[in-house]
């Protein structure tokens, strides 16, 4: 995404685009991929940026609030930020920490059980935790 378009995007979203949150984006919307936050400080930073921790945590939660980044949660102590937000589950290999996409016709759900009452479903993310096979 050329940098005049980042711009416009984050405006569309109500996002102010500070120059630390256009790089960010600039990153996270390059291509579809899958990041956790100290990963996308990082790549930011070995880019001659000089951004936070903090302002790394703050934007890509701001940026998932806003429906620009989905937040993939795989464990409490895993979280990642898909750039693709179209409907699509996942496989999470535990044994090398990569996210990947299923297309969401290759899963499908069959039958959620009944709402509380006063509630209606937001969506549904299917995480298929997996393990590099063994050589026997």
């Amino acid at each position: 995404m050329v940098r005049e378009e980042v711009g416009k995007l984050l405006e569309a979203k109500g996002i102010l685009a500070t120059p630390q949150r256009m790089e960010i984006a600039a990153l996270m919307l390059s291509c579809h991929q899958h990041l956790s936050a100290d990963q996308v400080l990082a790549r930011v930073n070995q880019n001659g940026a000089a951004v936070s921790k903090a302002t790394v945590y703050n934007t890509l939660g701001l940026f998932a609030e806003k429906g620009l980044l989905r937040q993939v949660i795989v464990d409490p102590t895993k979280v990642f930020y898909d750039s693709n937000v179209s409907t699509h589950h996942h496989f999470y290999n535990v044994d090398s920490g990569m996210l990947t996409d299923i297309d969401v016709a290759e899963c499908t759900v069959g039958r959620l059980p009944e709402l509380p009452p006063g509630t209606v479903a937001d969506g549904v993310d299917v995480i298929v935790r997996i393990r590099n096979a063994r050589a026997a």
